[in-house]
C-alpha cells in the first residue's frame, strides 16, 4: 500500500520579532500516541545542537479540537491517543535567530532555515513522502519576495510552486526533506549549467557581486568535478545559498545545494581584475562544498548510512571524508584553471604551517580526532591547540602525501583520484542503488588494490600514529622543495595572544614553550615587558629588541590580581613554510597538477572489506 504523505507548512509569522510558525500534519498517526521529535544536530555539522531549544510554543490539533502533547525529553513529545482515521497536526512556533548555516534567521530582510532545525520528525513514519508548503510573511513589504531551494515543486499538487515562487514542494522522505535549506527574500539570483545540469547562485545581503565572473568561475569549478567522478552528475538541480555580511565564513554543504556564509567584500565586483585572496577563499570554499556532492554526502561513512538524528554518531572517518575534501577544494581550482600553480602552492604552504603550529599534532591521532569531533573538534577552548589536531587541515596533507606515494610509486599509473572514483563506484549513493558505508579500512584496501603497493606502514602512521609527515621526501620526485623558515628572527614568548581594544590577552600557551613553563596562561592580561606597557603596537617591538634565550619579567593581571613571572624567551617559531618549484616541469608534476579529469574506474567487485560491508548492510 503507497504510504500516506506528511504534510508540512512553514511562515515567518513575525519577522520582526525573528519567528517561524511550523506546522506537521500526519494523516494516519499512531493510535497509541504519535511521537514527534527535532534533530539534535544536523549532518554535516558535528556537535550536538539541541535545535528544541528555540522552540517558544507548541500545541497540536485533531479535527479542530485541542490534542494533549506530553514531552518526553529535550526534544521529543508524544500525543494523546487519537481514534482511527483521525488526522493529527502539531504546530510549534520557532525563534529563528541564528545567522550561520546550520539552523534558521529570520528578520524583515530575509528568512533563511534547515529542515533540521524547524521541521518535526513523525517517528516512525521518516520514509513517507513529504510535502511542505513554504509561504511567505503577511505584510505588502514582503510581496518582492521569492524562494531558493533545490527541493523539487509538487507538480501535480494542489498549491504547487513554481520554481523560485511560494508553494508546495516535495520530498521522497524525511531525510530528503531537511537536506535542502531554504532561503526566502530579494536575493539576487544568477544561474549558469554545468555538464547538462542547471546551476542557480542566490546572493542574500547587500552586496555589490560581479554574478558573471562569480557563475563563470563557478561553471568551471562544477565542470570539472562532474567529469572528475564521471557524468552524469548525481543530481538533477544545484543551488549555491550565498548569505553575504560584513565579516563572516562559513559553508554547509547538502546532497543538492550547499548554504555559504561570506563576508561580502569576499564576493567579486565589477571591474575587478586578477584574483584577490579574499575571492580565491571564497571560491575553495564552494568548491570543497560542491565537492562534498560526491564525497560524503553520497559516499558516507558506515556510521552516516543511517543518520541518528537524536545522538553523536561517530565515526573515526571524517580526516577522508573533510580532509580529502579540503585537498581537493583547492586543487580543483588549480586544474580547472581558476588559480596559478603558485596560488596553489601558497595554499598549500598555509595549511602545512596551520598543522605545524600546533602541538596537538603530537598527542592526537587522525583517527582520534573524527572520532572526538562531537566533544573537542566543535568545542574549541584554550587548549585546543595543545590537545587536537585538525582532521580538516591534517586530513588534506595526508591526502597529499598519499597521493604523491601514488603517483611516485606507481610513476603516475594509480593516484588519489582514482581512489576517490573508485570510492564513488562502489560505495557512492547512485539511482539504481543505495551506498555501501566506507569502512574504516575500506580506503587502505582500494588504495592497495588499485596500486598494487603494501600501504599498511603509511596509514598506521599518517591516520593511526601522530608522526610527522615526510612532505619534503615526498614532494622532491615533482620538482617542488618545501622550506621551513621562522616567520621574522623575534624571540618567542611560545603562546598566542589576542587584542582587546588596546590591551593584548595570551589566548593560548604551548605545552612546554616559554610562557607556560613560566607560568602564564590563557586568560592572562598582559601589562608590561621588563617595566613597559604592553599594548598590540608595542608587544613586538618589545620582543624584537630581545634574544632567545633572555629572561624577561612579564606583569600580568590573572582575574583581578596582579601577577609577576620571569620568562626565558625561546627560539623564533620555525613555522612559516614555503613550496618552492625546481627545475623543469616532470611528467610526475604535470600529470599530478594539471592533468585532465578522467572518471575511467568503472563499477567492480567490492574490496573484501567493501563486501563485507554489504553483507552487514542487509
Amino acid at each position: 500500500m503507497k504510504p500516506a504523505t506528511i504534510r508540512y507548512s512553514i511562515r515567518p509569522s513575525k519577522p520582526e520579532a525573528h519567528l517561524l510558525e511550523v506546522d506537521c500534519t500526519l494523516a494516519e498517526p499512531d493510535p497509541a500516541g504519535q511521537r514527534f521529535a527535532l534533530p539534535a544536530w544536523i549532518p554535516g555539522s558535528y556537535l550536538i545542537r539541541d535545535f528544541a531549544r528555540h522552540i517558544v510554543a507548541i500545541r497540536a490539533e485533531a479535527a479542530g479540537r485541542p490534542v494533549r502533547l506530553s514531552k518526553l525529553d529535550k526534544h521529543t513529545w508524544q500525543a494523546a491517543p487519537l481514534a482511527k482515521g483521525e488526522s493529527l497536526t502539531v504546530r510549534c512556533e520557532i525563534h529563528a535567530w541564528d545567522l550561520s548555516v546550520r539552523g534558521a534567521h529570520v528578520d524583515q530582510t530575509h528568512a533563511f532555515f534547515n529542515g533540521s532545525s524547524v521541521f518535526l520528525r513523525p517517528l516512525g513514519h521518516e520514509q513517507w513522502p513529504c510535502l511542505v508548503d513554504i509561504q511567505r510573511p503577511f505584510g505588502e513589504e514582503f510581496e518582492a519576495w521569492r524562494v531558493a531551494t533545490a527541493l523539487a515543486p509538487a507538480r501535480g499538487e494542489k498549491g504547487a510552486a513554481r520554481r523560485h515562487a511560494f508553494g508546495v514542494y516535495r520530498a521522497a522522505n524525511y531525510d530528503e526533506l531537511i537536506d535542502h535549506p531554504v532561503e526566502m527574500g530579494t536575493f539576487t539570483l544568477g544561474r549558469f549549467t554545468a555538464c547538462g545540469v542547471p546551476h542557480e547562485v542566490a546572493v542574500s545581503g547587500r552586496h555589490d557581486c560581479d554574478l558573471a565572473r562569480l557563475t563563470a568561475d563557478l561553471k568551471r569549478i562544477c565542470e570539472w568535478q562532474i567529469r572528475f567522478f564521471g557524468e552524469p552528475a548525481p543530481m538533477p538541480h544545484y543551488v549555491f545559498l550565498i548569505t553575504a555580511v560584513g565579516d563572516a565564513y562559513g559553508g554547509l554543504e547538502h546532497r543538492a545545494s550547499t548554504a555559504l556564509l561570506c563576508a561580502r567584500d569576499d564576493l567579486p565586483y565589477t571591474g575587478m581584475r586578477g584574483m584577490p585572496a579574499r575571492y580565491r577563499t571564497l571560491l575553495g570554499l564552494c568548491s570543497h562544498e560542491y565537492f562534498h556532492t560526491w564525497n560524503v554526502k553520497r559516499i558516507k561513512p558506515a556510521a552516516f548510512t543511517a543518520y541518528d538524528l537524536d545522538v553523536e554518531n561517530y565515526t573515526t572517518l571524517l580526516w577522508a571524508f573533510e580532509g580529502f575534501t579540503s585537498y581537493y577544494d583547492d586543487l580543483t581550482l588549480l586544474r580547472c584553471g581558476v588559480i596559478k600553480t603558485k596560488d596553489w602552492l601558497e595554499l598549500v604552504a598555509r595549511t602545512i604551517d596551520k598543522v605545524q603550529r600546533d602541538p596537538g599534532r603530537q598527542r592526537q591521532t587522525l583517527a582520534e580526532s573524527s572520532f572526538d569531533a562531537w566533544t573537542k573538534y566543535y568545542r574549541p577552548d584554550e587548549n585546543t591547540p595543545n590537545a587536537v589536531v585538525s582532521y580538516y587541515a591534517k586530513g588534506a596533507l595526508v591526502a597529499l602525501a598519499l597521493d604523491l606515494t601514488l603517483r611516485a610509486r606507481s610513476e603516475s599509473r594509480i593516484s588519489l583520484d582514482e581512489v576517490m572514483r573508485a570510492l564513488w563506484q562502489r560505495h557512492g549513493e547512485h539511482d539504481s542503488r543505495g551506498g555501501i558505508g566506507v569502512e574504516d579500512e575500506d580506503i587502505r584496501l582500494i588504495a592497495e588494490e588499485l596500486s598494487g603497493l603494501d600501504l599498511d606502514r603509511f596509514f598506521a602512521e599518517a591516520v593511526h600514529g601522530t608522526t610527522d609527515l615526510a612532505l619534503a621526501q615526498l614532494l622532491k620526485p615533482f620538482g617542488i622543495r618545501l622550506k621551513c623558515a621562522a616567520a621574522s628572527d623575534t624571540p618567542s614568548l611560545g603562546a598566542t595572544t589576542g587584542n582587546e581594544g588596546n590591551e593584548v590577552r595570551l589566548t593560548t600557551a604551548y605545552d612546554g614553550g616559554p610562557a607556560q613553563s613560566a607560568g602564564l596562561s590563557a586568560g592572562d592580561l598582559l601589562l608590561a615587558i621588563d617595566g613597559l606597557r604592553v599594548t598590540p603596537a608595542t608587544l613586538e617591538r618589545l620582543l624584537a629588541r630581545r634574544q632567545a634565550g633572555d629572561t624577561v619579567r612579564v606583569h600580568a593581571f590573572r582575574r583581578d590580581e596582579l601577577m609577576e613571572f620571569s620568562v626565558k624567551l625561546g627560539e623564533p617559531a620555525r613555522d612559516r613554510h614555503k613550496l618552492l618549484l625546481t627545475g623543469k616541469t616532470s611528467p610526475l608534476r604535470r600529470h599530478w597538477l594539471h592533468g585532465q579529469p578522467q572518471a575511467t574506474v568503472q563499477p567492480g567487485p567490492c574490496s573484501p572489506s567493501a563486501a563485507s560491508s554489504e553483507k552487514r548492510s542487509r
